[in-house]
């Protein structure tokens, strides 16, 4: 295994901040795509952390990514929008998109967003966490158009993405239940971290070119390729397919097949069709205790191991109390890459000496 760096995350945004600024994007953009980043490495999810800024920029050169873009409302029904991102950033473009919804949400009770032709718009809890800190319970079913991945039940070949589903409940005096994960049995950024790291993946998640099983992550790292699975057996691939179809047709934007296969695997760009619901819209007094008597219930189960019962975005608030107080972790080349990118975006060596001179390794 590699060296391990462990970088503060107040540091680590400023670092994520200058690259982007270099780049070319406006303070703004440059601060919202830092602040995703970084917060998803804080709550654990590396595969969608500063570990995607190597892809963003060869994204970037390629002409696929479009920097400085805003999403462009294209209709407007009230309760229902549906925005075109442009090929920009999706750090911008889901986040003004969440912004539209909470605003017709609290207007209306409910709202539901279409975002297509966004550019990757990583984590897909960060934008439940949006809507929950206005109060709201979301729901997003996200495609990833024209990158096939994953493999379907009973296939063996990759036909489709790694389509996550997300939904959020805001508590009282407690974080959000959180539930947001790929379809697949892992992320694809996951084989990236894992690869990074000279580390296999757990049986039971990867194919080869050929259809058997393996454990080895440069299955989705070099050619020939292999596939991700999806969770669940049928259940996992049922799940994907809707979300295929709710967060790429629906959306206004495109699905996955022969005709919008992506010609670069750095040219990562999502759907998300979003559903906010203002929950007192409902007639639900006891809605809140209800929920914390279920909770309660649950965790009173006798544990079957070490480990504690945890609800729906524990693990997550586990990760980032620890992170803030002992460094994001980071693997010698995931670091490495992301220091070239770096330089490519045109931050000079005596700045990047200054920003490496502030991490620590292991």
């Amino acid at each position: 295994m590699s060296a391990l760096y462990r970088i503060d995350s107040v540091h680590l945004h400023q670092f994520v901040q200058a690259i982007w600024r270099h780049a070319g994007s406006t303070a703004d953009e440059a601060r919202l795509v830092a602040d995703h980043l970084v917060a998803a490495n804080l709550a654990g999810h590396d595969s969608h952390g500063v570990g995607m800024i190597p892809s963003y920029m060869t994204s970037l050169a390629q002409g696929h990514l479009q920097l400085n873009q805003r999403p462009e409302i294209v209709k407007d029904v009230g309760a229902v929008l549906t925005l075109n991102a442009r090929n920009g950033f999706g750090q911008v473009a889901a986040y003004e998109a969440m912004e539209h919804g909470i605003a017709r949400a609290r207007n209306f009770g409910i709202a539901a967003v279409g975002l297509h032709h966004s550019h990757h718009i990583g984590r897909i809890g960060h934008w439940a966490e949006q809507c929950a800190q206005a109060g709201f319970v979301s729901f997003h079913f996200v495609n990833v158009e024209g990158d096939p991945m994953v493999a379907p039940f009973g296939g063996s070949d990759r036909r489709f993405g790694t389509n996550p589903f997300c939904a959020i409940f805001p508590r009282h005096g407690h974080k959000p239940l959180l539930l947001d994960f790929a379809t697949s049995g892992i992320a694809f950024g996951k084989t990236r971290v894992a690869w990074n790291k000279g580390v296999e993946v757990t049986p039971g998640y990867l194919i080869d070119h050929q259809g058997n099983a393996t454990t080895d992550p440069g299955v989705m790292q070099q050619p020939p390729y292999g596939s991700l699975l999806p969770f669940g057996l049928h259940k996992g691939y049922a799940l994907a397919t809707m979300c295929e179809i709710l967060g790429g047709a629906l959306s206004g934007g495109r699905t996955t097949h022969q005709a919008t296969l992506q010609t670069s695997a750095d040219a990562i760009f999502n759907c998300m069709t979003t559903i906010i619901v203002n929950p007192h819209a409902f007639d639900a007094p006891a809605m809140h205790q209800e929920a914390e008597a279920f909770i309660d219930w649950v965790k009173q189960s006798p544990q079957s191991g070490d480990e504690p019962i945890q609800v729906p975005g524990e693990w997550e608030e586990a990760n980032r109390r620890a992170r803030q107080e002992q460094g994001i972790p980071l693997d010698a080349n995931s670091w490495q890459q992301i220091c070239h990118a770096a330089l490519q975006a045109g931050m000079s060596a005596d700045e990047l000496d200054a920003f490496r001179a502030q991490t620590s390794s292991s």
